[in-house]
């Protein structure tokens, strides 16, 4: 289905029927308000209003009240949220969903699809069980409230029971991307000094088996070797693979130390504040950030942005391509399982066996909901569309995106192919700072290409120029800041406070306003975008800017599927663009065609951002999470030291660029 452009460039505009029927249109019905821009003057104008109501609304059960919504007596950086409360993020998205009285209690949680193509359905009641045999085997290991237990695992739906047996007891869970090697892991291990470690023997990735416990082993050695203080005494192993690993004396596996414990357990009822998870930044410059987060700030935050940004339904199967080492793991866990509904968790590649996996996968589920990242979906769009076009993707409801700015030909594939020109966009942007959205569409909106459409609920953001002078109403762009706190915004940083005013708070300070650290602009409709990280900018000669702008000035050309642009030293200028093109299928490499992208740039950005090198590549390095990890790229040009590269998905990239100089 085409879908034609108004005069103001909105391709997406919502049934009135469609309007009405959502969540966020029967708060509305619900308080009176009258339109979307009288929504969000209200949810992010008087914050407490907003936050209060959403207990209530949103049902989150809390075991004590609290005095008060929040105490932000020591300013926005560390204001404490519905203090005086208890509760516990486990209560709300299992426990009460399998009493013997609830309809919830044999629906499924999870389906869980292997990338062999193995399913397995997991029901509240069996996860309830699951995550109480978790807790009763972590308090036995001597675990208690405020300790830290890691999890280095492969996406198999045991990580849940594990995430939510962690809640129960009240321990701070410290999810480790399954893609790391031995240095990022280990310096993970080191920061938390987690005593328990959840591993497993492996995965399947791309055919392959893929041996995550040697890397743990390694990770643990290297950690310890590090910090007297950094010891794992019990690795617990979940055996996916079945295969034979090297038995360490710490070691136990899922069968000898959970299976067999009981399957009842009370749940902790715990502060508000206390600390639920320790979700590291992903580190590509300096030492990753230990972000703190608590049963509050997620149990508010993440189904706050599955109800009403994603519309969420009690028939509607939830799918969000992540690993629970990212934020965008436990997000989709807490927000869908607060509300008793089902999700989907994918072990393997998004290619595999052939690049029609996930269109096979909606139409096999029914899915509704689908997230991705941009530079999966261009990744996708490469193989063409007659992989989609073999599939019924009609069930789908609502399509979702975050991780980096989209290029408009990728955006409009993604609605007219995938979502059939029907289901929205819902581009979300915000951090593993907030476990959640600054950014995000409501479903009730229309949309153009790439847009992030508005604030999120609850979240009084603006856009702001170096001085810190609001210039959102000027279609300028300007730095994206908060001017207040919110639930789930990290109170400081788990090393300490220093690093955690220097990197958030320290760019304004009169009045106090987050950096977020991207580059942001709203345009005359009233539509916020997003111009990638705002301290990734080029200097070139003085003039600043951003390498997704450069990278969508190429990509605007009909020849260019991808493109990564990276600043390299330049005696004249200072800083110089070079650039990077994974060119559309049949299109030849020739210097015609690089002269006429470099021209491309100049005409869309000015003559000193014309690229100094336009460089044809098969692939760009990237995360299992399709992210093109562009201080690969830029290191391959200059030859600087790369540092752990562990997290590459495809190592061979790395040889690729070295050919293209």
């Amino acid at each position: 289905m085409e879908s034609p452009e108004d005069d103001r460039g909105i391709v997406h505009e919502p049934s009135e029927e469609f309007v009405e029927s959502t969540n966020v249109s029967a708060f509305m019905r619900k308080h009176d308000i009258e339109d979307y821009d009288a929504l969000i003057e209200r949810t992010t104008g008087d914050i407490d209003w907003f936050w209060d109501e959403l207990v209530d609304h949103l049902d989150v059960e809390f075991y004590e009240e609290y005095d008060r919504v929040r105490d932000d007596g020591d300013g926005p950086q560390f204001t404490d949220w519905y203090p005086g409360g208890r509760l516990n993020v486990a209560h709300n998205v299992v426990d009460r969903h399998a009493a013997p009285d609830s309809e919830t209690r044999n629906k499924v949680a999870c389906i869980w699809e292997g990338e062999p193509g193995d399913v397995r359905e997991i029901t509240y009641h069996e996860l309830h069980r699951q995550a109480n045999r978790v807790a009763n085997a972590l308090e036995e290991r001597g675990v208690e409230t405020g300790d830290t237990v890691g999890l280095y695992m492969p996406m198999v739906p045991e990580v849940i029971a594990i995430l939510y047996g962690c809640f129960k007891v009240g321990a701070i869970a410290v999810p480790i991307f399954s893609g790391f090697g031995v240095d990022a892991t280990a310096t993970r291990l080191e920061d938390s000094q987690c005593s328990v470690l959840f591993t497993g023997d492996g995965f399947y990735r791309r055919g392959n088996e893929v041996h995550l416990k040697a890397s743990a082993d390694e990770a643990i050695e290297k950690a310890s070797s590090r910090s007297a203080s950094a010891r794992v005494e019990h690795t617990i192993v979940f055996e996916r693979l079945g295969t034979d690993y090297d038995r360490q004396e710490r070691d136990e596996t899922w069968k000898e130390a959970v299976e067999p414990q009981p399957d009842r357990y009370e749940t902790k009822s715990l502060p508000s504040n206390q600390e639920s998870m320790l979700l590291y930044s992903s580190g590509t410059t300096g030492k990753p950030k230990g972000i703190v987060q608590t049963h509050a700030g997620v149990g508010l935050q993440c189904p706050k942005e599955v109800y009403f940004g994603f519309d969420l339904k009690p028939s509607d199967r939830f799918f969000w391509v992540s690993d629970i080492g990212w934020m965008m793991g436990p997000w989709t866990l807490i927000g869908v399982h607060t509300f008793g509904g089902t999700m989907v968790m994918y072990e393997g590649a998004p290619d595999h066996p052939q690049p029609d996996r996930f269109w096979e996968m909606i139409d096999r589920h029914s899915i509704t909901q689908f997230g991705i990242s941009p530079t999966a979906i261009r990744a996708l769009r490469k193989h063409g569309d007659e992989w989609v076009e073999r599939h019924d993707l009609s069930s789908l409801r609502l399509l979702g995106s975050t991780g980096e700015p989209w290029d408009p030909e990728s955006w409009m594939w993604f609605y007219e192919k995938v979502g059939g020109g029907e289901a929205p966009i819902i581009n979300i942007s915000g951090g593993t700072e907030i476990c959640g959205c600054f950014l995000m569409p409501m479903p009730i909106q229309p949309l153009k290409p790439c847009t992030l459409g508005g604030p999120g609920l609850g979240m009084d953001v603006d856009i702001v120029n170096s001085q810190g002078e609001s210039i959102a109403d000027t279609n300028e762009r300007g730095f994206l800041v908060a001017r207040d706190s919110c639930p789930s915004m990290t109170r400081s940083l788990w090393e300490g406070d220093e690093r955690y005013l220097e990197e958030y708070w320290s760019s304004f300070e009169d009045p106090p306003m987050w950096d977020h650290g991207d580059w942001a602009q709203r345009d005359e409709d009233g539509f916020w975008f997003l111009h990638g990280r705002a301290d990734d900018a080029l200097n070139v000669a003085g003039r600043k800017v951003g390498p997704a702008e450069v990278e969508g000035a190429l990509m605007d050309h009909d020849a260019v599927n991808q493109a990564a642009a990276v600043g390299v030293p330049d005696e004249t200028t200072g800083t110089a663009v070079v650039t990077y093109v994974i060119l559309e299928e049949g299109i030849e490499e020739d210097d015609e065609l690089r002269e006429e992208l470099r021209a491309q740039v100049g005409e869309e950005l000015g003559k000193p951002f014309r690229p100094r090198e336009v460089l044809f590549v098969e692939e760009f390095p990237k995360t299992q999470s399709g992210k093109i990890i562009r201080r690969a790229v830029q290191a391959s040009y200059t030859g600087e030291e790369l540092g752990d590269m562990s997290s590459i998905e495809n190592p061979e990239a790395m040889e690729e660029l070295e050919r293209a100089h």
